[in-house]
């Protein structure tokens, strides 16, 4: 991956809207050289989608938390994740827990509800989100070929 391939993204982890025509020229290529070097980083998996940054305040989402869970059921706890509305990341983890999940509620209420409905499943501990100063940061490779 050279510098070319972390402009593109770059700029496309920002505005995923960008035509092809657009990013070709804010980065100094014709749009069917830029098209070709798009399809490479999506055929290489480097790029794997993409999609609209949504605001859950506005879909009046307005209580977030991670859960860290200890499970022994794990297989039935990821189906009832899979299954809930709730559920927007699930990760496994290492050390005295096995999952963490991050949830979207619309209260408190219903987070308390969501909690309920975890407990056939393992104990869990919540970490109710306050603020996100830092989030959807831009991923960019570690090291860049000249």
């Amino acid at each position: 991956m050279d510098r070319t391939d972390v402009q593109i993204l770059e700029m496309l982890q920002n505005q995923a809207r960008l035509s092809m025509t657009e990013l070709g020229k804010l980065i100094g290529l014709s749009q069917p050289a830029v098209t070709e070097r798009v399809r490479k980083l999506e055929e290489q998996d480097v790029i794997i989608g993409y999609r609209a940054v949504v605001s859950p305040e506005k879909l009046n989402k307005h209580c977030m938390a991670y859960l860290l869970f200890h499970t022994k059921h794990c297989e039935n706890f990821i189906a009832f994740c899979e299954q809930s509305n709730e559920v927007v990341e699930c990760h496994r983890i290492s050390g005295q827990h096995n999952y963490l999940i991050k949830v979207v509620c619309d209260s408190m209420r219903a987070l308390e509800a969501f909690i309920n409905q975890t407990g056939q499943f393992g104990d869990s501990t919540t970490l109710i989100v306050m603020s996100s100063p830092i989030e959807n940061r831009v991923l960019l490779p570690s090291q860049v070929e000249d």
